[in-house]
Order: structure tokens, then sequence, then C-alpha cells
């Protein structure tokens, strides 16, 4: 068993109303919760903002806002 930001969870999430599942590796999570609280939105509500505008994918899509959000601090 993978252990550290490497291991992948699957957490159910509600998004636009309904629950999904999205699997991403914890530092993402991590990542996400930091920005979620910096926003000053539930991980919910950032998680719902994400899928407005992503074009394939969720987990790559969170993936690709953490990772630009990270470049720009």
């Amino acid at each position: 068993m993978t252990e550290g930001p490497t291991r992948i969870t699957k957490r159910s999430v509600v998004v636009a109303g309904h629950r999904t599942s999205v699997s991403l590796e914890d530092a993402f999570w991590t990542a996400l919760a930091g920005i979620a609280e910096r926003d000053g939105v539930s991980l919910n509500k950032l998680i719902s903002q994400i899928d407005e505008g992503r074009n394939g994918n969720l987990s790559s899509a969170i993936r690709v806002f953490v990772l630009d959000r990270i470049a720009r601090t």
C-alpha cells in the first residue's frame, strides 16, 4: 500500500447538486483544501466551480487547477 503524497484517495463530493466520487493523490487533496480555505469556500463549492469550467475528466481538471494556482503564487 502506497503511503504519503502519491497515494490516491477516492472521496465523495457534491458537484452541481449531485454526489460523485473523485480520485486524487493526497498531495492534491491537501493543496485543494488549502486553496478552498484561502478562498473562503467549501471544498464542494470549489470543486463545483472547477467542474463548471472543465472540458475533460474532473480529476484532471482539479489537478490542472491546483497546479495553476500554485504557479501563480
